[in-house]
Formats: C-alpha cells, sequence, structure tokens
C-alpha cells in the first residue's frame, strides 16, 4: 500500500506541475519550449495525471478520479472557448462532451458515497 500510495503522490504532483507550469515541466523534462497548444495539451495531460493519482490514492475510487480529469477539462475548454482563445473546431463539443461526463460522474461519486 505504501507503494501505491507514493506512485499516486507522485502522479499527482507531476500533474499539479504539469497544469501550474508546462512550460517549466517541458524544459525540465524534454530541455524544450512549448507554444500556446502545446502549453494547454501539457495542462489537459496534468489534468489526466491528477485524476490517475487521484483514482490511485489507497482507499478512493476510479469514479473520483475521472471526475477530477472531466470536471477540470471541462472548466478549462469553457475557458478558452468563452476567452476567445485557441478555439479549435472540436473545443467546445469536447468541452460539452467533459461537462456531461463530470455531471454523470457526480452522480455516481454521491451515489457510491452514500451507499
Amino acid at each position: 500500500m505504501k507503494l501505491i500510495a507514493v506512485a499516486a503522490a507522485v502522479e499527482m504532483i507531476a500533474g499539479v506541475v504539469l497544469i501550474v507550469t508546462p512550460s517549466l515541466f517541458a524544459r525540465l523534462i524534454l530541455n524544450a519550449d512549448l507554444n500556446a497548444g502545446a502549453g494547454a495539451l501539457g495542462r489537459v495531460g496534468g489534468f489526466g495525471l491528477l485524476g490517475l493519482g487521484v483514482a490511485s490514492w489507497p482507499g478512493s475510487s476510479g469514479v473520483r478520479g475521472l471526475l477530477v480529469y472531466n470536471a477540470l477539462a471541462a472548466i478549462f475548454f469553457v475557458d478558452l472557448g468563452v476567452r476567445g482563445t485557441l478555439v479549435g473546431t472540436l473545443l467546445w463539443p469536447a468541452a460539452i462532451l467533459h461537462i456531461v461526463l463530470a455531471i454523470l460522474l457526480a452522480f455516481v461519486f454521491v451515489r457510491e458515497r452514500r451507499a
């Protein structure tokens, strides 16, 4: 269990670093600079790593990790769309998909906690 907790913590830390400063992460790991699009995708990857860490934490559930990922992705995509930055053809459909998934996962999460 300690190994799993350590691995989950490492993934969560890496995820937070990617979310907060993807360019620093790229510089330290790849010795490379990121353009705006790569930085945005790095943040989405950070959401995934954070969700993986949450899902893998001892006593946690996969639903919790998926909820974290989808909620953060939904907020981020909506923010990009509202600000009008990095708006590709599939940004709004992706935002809607993640909003719907986050809502459905929230219902499952609440139901699991009550059971």
